[in-house]
């Protein structure tokens, strides 16, 4: 069960979450949280303009990845604390209300591609690359809308 499917779930996790210190306490940083919205945007934008190749199947990944991250980082800032982990930071983006929702499953297994690109010496395949863009354009995007709404 994700972070907001109930107010004592929410409350409970959050607690946990700040014991374990996997998030903490901030103050709401309007600007930070723009500017994180606003590279996430950017660099998703600059990414999707590669050509996807076994060379750029990797960079191409790991980037767009980082840009879904941000956006999870950006929704945490938004409800007052700062994630410390990718956990966190993709689990309350799982709980966005948007058209494909079921696509939101896969953040788990981006999360693991990502830790053995980065830990591990693997490289993406073309069709890793090809099916995180298209998460980015199915969900990334919607979700980056929403967030723009909530802090104006």
């Amino acid at each position: 069960m994700g972070v907001f499917r109930g107010q004592k779930m929410k409350k409970e996790l959050i607690e946990l979450w700040l014991k374990v210190k996997a998030i903490r306490n901030r103050q709401k940083d309007i600007e930070k949280i723009k500017s994180m919205i606003k590279s996430a945007e950017i660099n998703a934008q600059v990414v999707k303009k590669i050509r996807i190749d076994e060379n750029t199947a990797t960079l191409i990944f790991r980037e767009i990845y980082e840009s879904i991250r941000q956006l999870g980082d950006a929704k945490w800032w938004i409800l007052g604390y700062e994630p410390l982990n990718h956990e966190v930071s993709m689990e309350v983006l799982r709980e966005f209300e948007i058209k494909d929702k079921i696509k939101l499953n896969s953040l788990e297994r981006f999360k693991k591609i990502r830790n053995d690109i980065n830990y591990m010496g693997f490289r993406a395949t073309i069709f890793q690359a090809e099916e995180i863009l298209d998460f980015w354009y199915k969900c990334g995007e919607e979700i980056l809308n929403i967030l723009k709404k909530e802090i104006l």
